[in-house]
Order: structure tokens, then C-alpha cells, then sequence
């Protein structure tokens, strides 16, 4: 249910709209009429997301807004507003207002906006919880795991959270990377500004740049008003770059120096804007090899790998996935009103026969379409969807590996195979290194190595890492 304050002297007719947009008993709307009532609602009940008039009858909407955001600057404002005002309402953006609607209100600008507010709202506003085994709480941002690896992620975020300094997030899709994000941004000191998360991969190239820095008034085509982007928007706060491998060169160079100065310009400006921004970046590329390539800028990437957080595949955390999958049919079953309570150990063995390339995301929704099909209070193999061939699995990133780390944390007097173990995790990251170099040509991956190309093969299955062949097999053994 979403928890609308609208604030504005024009309830007849502006409520109206609001209430028809967000109808009760699913939403909940509180109307007030003046700029002090509304203060008080934000004390007394903090709503998801305010609605605010400029023009109030007993202070301007700028005031009132200075004062909302000094009891939680977290909280979404939408400024409405009048087309003579619209200056106004861009300077209430720079202050970090969400946006701002033109009255008469259009209901499905509304409703977008709003239902954009109240995402933005959910990510800084519901905790993440990093934990071990999964108890039903009720809530959907908890991080679960008890695997070594996720242990070491969940550590890792506990470094770099308190550091007001750049984050890198590597991870397959669908493994948590914007939880891990959002968990960083609730245990740093801008915990109470706002964050703010967009993906780079999901908006045009040709809009990607306004998105962030904003415009001038005819800076290009369409462009008729002054545009404030998200990091003057979110001064004081963080913002989640997702999916950053996917940046253009030329807006990278714009990031580089944002990060070194927090200042910059907007599209088709010259005036110098400074900011106060923390940016968490995350990919699921190897942002190394594409620096490698040139395909992504390398000041960039080893500005933002100085603080690094890797989340590993579902594939690679071991029973994890026995514990996520309760969490899961936990969560489901509250949602669907079901009481399916337990995993029949034959349903978990065909989820562990299974490869994941959707990682936890994939899970997810294949625990809620078993639920779906379930009846009675245990989750039997035949209520799971078919999953089809397993997967090949995919190249691990080669940035995650940290020797030094590893053999202390493996170095005990209780171990017998460190030897073993430490090659093991050099070839993760070698091999497939090699073998991205070569194009996928085996014989020539060996030579490099320096091994046979059976020894290597050998070693490619034992961890089940499977390669694209770039290379026929009748090139591969031409290549001397």
C-alpha cells in the first residue's frame, strides 16, 4: 500500500485526481491544506512520497520543502506546479526534489511518476539484511547466505561501506547486485540522503548523458527547458551506476572527472556544476579485459576498482542454494497465501542438477512457479517448472581473485591440500583469461600455458568452466 501526502490549498479538484490515480483501500492518500500541517504529518507519519504545492497560503513550497528534507531527506517530493513557475520548480530540483508536475495534472504522468517515487522510496527506506540462514521475517531485502564466498562479499561490504570513496560490484545478472549496492548505501554515513540507482544499459546512449548531467534549454532538438540531471539532482546523496561496462566512451571520460572533482557541465552548457555524489558502479562484465580491449576507459576502471565487491554465481555458493530456496518458498507462500512449508529433498536435488544461469533471480521465480502449482504443505519435484538443459557455465570474472587473501584465509594448521586448493583458484581465473586471448583455440591457450592441451581440458571440465569455441576444430589444430 502506498502512502501519499499531497499538500496543496486546491483539494477540490487537485485530491480528486490524486485519489482516482491512487485509489483507496490499496493506497492511502492524507490531504492537507498548508505548509506547517504537512510538516507535521511528516513527523508524526512519515508518507512514501509528498505531493507539494509551491504556492501554499502560509509559506512558499521551496520553505517547506527545506524543512522536509531536514526531517528525512529520503522521503520523494513531487513538486505540482503551474507553467509560469516552472524556473522555480527547477531550482527545487536542484535541491534534490524527485520532479515536478505541470497542473492540470495528466493522471498517467502522474501515476508514472509517482510509481517511480515509490521505488526510488523503497530501495533507501527498506533495510537489506545481510544474514546467514533465512528466517520469515516479512521482508524481501534480506541477503542470504552461508557459503565461504558470500561470507567474503558480506565482509567486503562491511570495508567499504564506511568509505566514502568509490564501489565496484561485479557479479553475474541476477546475482544481488543492487542489493549489495543498496546495503552499502544503509551502513555508509550518507545513509539518510538520498539513492538514487539507474542503469546505464536500459536508457538510449543518445538520452543516457542528459539522465545524469542534464541540459540546457536548446542544447538539442526537444530540448525546451533547462533539465536538472541525477547528480546535481542528488547532491549529498549516492547513486548506483548498474550495468556501467555499458557506458559510452565519450560519457566515461565525464564520470572519470566527475569522481576526481565532483564537478561538471550539463549537455549543451558552460556553466561548471559542482556536486557532492558517491557512485557505486555495477557490471557484469570484466570491466579489466574491456580496458584491455579499449573498450572501456582504464583510469576509469581502476578509479572505481579501488573499493571492489564480487558476488558470486548461485552455481559457485554450494548449499546456499538449499537455503535460499527455503527463503524463498518462505516469502512466496506469505505472498500467495499459501502454507507450503518444507523442500522435498528430491525437489532440491533436481534444483542442485541445475546450472542457474539466471543466479538467484532465475530461482526466485522458479520457487514462486512451483508454489503456483503446489498443494499440500511440501514442495514435491513435480510442482517444479521444467528447467530444461543445464546451462553451460559461463567464464568467471578474472577481476575476483585476491592470492594474498585467499591463502590467509586458507592457511590454518588444520589444512592439508593448500597447494591443491590455491592452483585450483589461479586456474579459475588463468584459464579462461588465456583462452578469452586466444579466441577459444585450445592448442594455443596450451602453448601459452605451457601445459598439453588435454592436461588443460582436463582442468577446464574438473571445474566445470565451458568455453565458446571461437576457432573450428580444424583451425585449432593448424595453429602452430
Amino acid at each position: 500500500m502506498a502512502y501519499v501526502l499531497l499538500i496543496d490549498d486546491d483539494l477540490e479538484f487537485v485530491l480528486e485526481q490524486v485519489r482516482q490515480s491512487f485509489p483507496a483501500p490499496e493506497h492511502k492518500v492524507i490531504p492537507v491544506a498548508t505548509g506547517a500541517a504537512g510538516i507535521e504529518q511528516v513527523r508524526t507519519a512519515p508518507p512514501d512520497v509528498i505531493l507539494l504545492d509551491l504556492r501554499l497560503p502560509d509559506q512558499s513550497g521551496l520553505a517547506v520543502y527545506e524543512q522536509i528534507r531536514a526531517i528525512d531527506a529520503r522521503i520523494p517530493v513531487i513538486f505540482i506546479t503551474s507553467a509560469t513557475t516552472a524556473d522555480t520548480a527547477i531550482e527545487a530540483m536542484k535541491q534534490g526534489a524527485f520532479n515536478y508536475l505541470h497542473k492540470p495534472l495528466d493522471l498517467q504522468q502522474l501515476d508514472d511518476v509517482v510509481g517511480e517515487a515509490l521505488e526510488v522510496a523503497e530501495r533507501m527506506q527498506s533495510p537489506v539484511v545481510l544474514r546467514g540462514e533465512s528466517w520469515d521475517d516479512g521482508s524481501d531485502s534480506a541477503f542470504v547466505g552461508t557459503s565461504r564466498t558470500m561470507l567474503e562479499a558480506f565482509k567486503a561490504i562491511g570495508r567499504v561501506a564506511a568509505q566514502d570513496v568509490p564501489v565496484l560490484i561485479s557479479g553475474e545478472s541476477g546475482t544481488g547486485k543492487e542489493l549489495a549496492a543498496r546495503a552499502v548505501y544503509q551502513h555508509s554515513a550518507r545513509a539518510r540522503a538520498p539513492f538514487l540507482a539507474l542503469n546505464c544499459a536500459a536508457i538510449p546512449e543518445s538520452l543516457l548523458e542528459s539522465e545524469l548531467f542534464g541540459h540546457e534549454k536548446g542544447a538539442f532538438t526537444g530540448a525546451d527547458r533547462r533539465r536538472v540531471g541525477k547528480f546535481e539532482q542528488c547532491s549529498g546523496g549516492t547513486i548506483m551506476l548498474d550495468e556501467i561496462g555499458d557506458m559510452p566512451l565519450a560519457l566515461q571520460a565525464k564520470i572519470l572527472r566527475l569522481l576526481q572533482e565532483q564537478t561538471f557541465e550539463r549537455v549543451g552548457g558552460n556553466e561548471t556544476v559542482r556536486t557532492d555524489v558517491r557512485i557505486i558502479a555495477a557490471t557484469h562484465r570484466d570491466l579489466r579485459a574491456l580496458a584491455a580491449e579499449g573498450k572501456f576507459r582504464s583510469d576509469l576502471y581502476y578509479r572505481l576498482a579501488v573499493c571492489t565487491v564480487h558476488l558470486p554465481p548461485l552455481r559457485e555458493r554450494g548449499e546456499d542454494l538449499a537455503v535460499l530456496t527455503r527463503h524463498f518458498l518462505a516469502r512466496a507462500s506469505r505472498e500467495f497465501g499459501k502454507d507450503v512449508r518444507a523442500v522435498a529433498p528430491e525437489a532440491l536435488d533436481r534444483l542442485r542438477a541445475y546450472s542457474w544461469p539466471g543466479n538467484v533471480r532465475e530461482l526466485q521465480s522458479v520457487v514462486k512457479q512451483a508454489l503456483l502449482r503446489a498443494s499440500g504443505n511440501v514442495l514435491l519435484p513435480n510442482f517444479l517448472p521444467e528447467l530444461g538443459v543445464a546451462a553451460p557455465r559461463s567464464v568467471p570474472p578474472s577481476g575476483g581473485l585476491d592470492i594474498d587473501a585467499f591463502i590467509s584465509r586458507e592457511l590454518t594448521a588444520t589444512a592439508t591440500d593448500l597447494y591443491l586448493t590455491t592452483h585450483r583458484e589461479l586456474d579459475k581465473v588463468l584459464l579462461p583469461r588465456v583462452l578469452e586471448f586466444t579466441k577459444g583455440n585450445h592448442r594455443q591457450a596450451a602453448r601459452i600455458l605451457g601445459i598439453a592441451r588435454q592436461t588443460m581440458r582436463s582442468k577446464l571440465r574438473g571445474l566445470g568452466i565451458h568455453v565458446t569455441h571461437l576457432v573450428s576444430s580444424d583451425e585449432d589444430d593448424s595453429v602452430e
